[in-house]
């Protein structure tokens, strides 16, 4: 490995969109992740369709998840992705209402983290195939601190509606 990338931790980062184009602002966004300080991607899952969680009414979502390597301490990571979400012109109006782009930190590296500001694993993580399926498709053997095998995890949440959207 590259020295510069010495003191890195992998960092997967769930993506998701229901308003303004949400196709194109998942897609943007995975680029504009590129852009964070000392960070690179390293894969991200293709575009799902989704079910939207939360008050009924709300248009289908777009997800993907990101593979990130970083050198942020998990907070600092955070910061990256509102201030990407805020150029996205996020609204945090009602808990799981619409939005223009949201974007969670999911995993960093095998750290639990639990702030005020943070939890690492992101809470529900393990029920929502939104996630679920998406990550498999990036990191198939995984395992989830506190959480267990992805491959456990994904067959107790099935895909359901959840759909692949076709490149």
């Amino acid at each position: 490995m590259n020295d510069a990338w010495h003191g890195t931790e992998l960092a997967w980062i769930g993506l998701g969109s229901n308003l303004e184009s949400p196709h194109t602002q998942v897609s943007t966004a995975l680029e504009e992740l590129a852009g964070i300080p000392t960070t690179c991607v390293l894969a991200h899952s293709g575009l799902y369709r989704s079910d939207p969680v939360g008050p009924l009414g709300q248009p289908d979502y777009i997800n993907a998840v990101a593979l990130l390597r970083t050198q942020l301490e998990p907070h600092d990571l955070l910061d990256a992705l509102q201030v990407i979400e805020q150029l996205h012109q996020r609204r945090r109006i009602q808990h799981w209402g619409p939005r223009t782009l949201d974007l969670d930190l999911l995993l960093y590296g095998q750290q639990q983290i639990s702030t005020d500001r943070l939890q690492v694993p992101h809470p529900y993580l393990s029920q929502r195939s939104f996630v679920l399926y998406p990550l498999a498709e990036i990191s198939p053997g995984l395992t989830l601190p506190g959480l267990g095998a992805l491959f456990d995890l994904l067959a107790q949440c099935p895909m359901g509606t959840l759909n692949r959207i076709p490149v």
